[in-house]
């Protein structure tokens, strides 16, 4: 779906909208070898896209946003630019 989007008529009219990364998260699993193929996934979902599309005012691949608390050291390895580590700064939720 990400392919047709950025192909359509309606992104690309689009003012004031900017894609500049995609953000993925794995599964909520203790399964080690499924949470490194989720990110290799979504990383090369990230190149290709990136390799597919020409810079635009609306598009500039820059960011890819994978890793929590509990996987972002593996989300790292794996490429991620930007991690999202709320609950290891401010504990669980309620």
């Amino acid at each position: 779906e990400l392919n047709e989007i950025l192909n359509s008529e309606e992104f690309i009219a689009m003012q004031n909208i900017k894609i500049i990364g995609l953000m993925g998260m794995a599964s909520f699993t203790a399964d080690e070898k499924q949470v490194k193929s989720e990110f290799q996934s979504l990383k090369l979902l990230f190149d290709a896209t990136k390799n597919s599309f020409k810079i635009t005012e609306n598009f500039d691949l820059k960011e890819i946003s994978m890793g929590m608390s509990g996987d972002y050291q593996e989300a790292i390895k794996e490429g991620s630019t930007m991690i999202r580590v709320g609950s290891a700064i401010f504990g669980n939720r309620s």
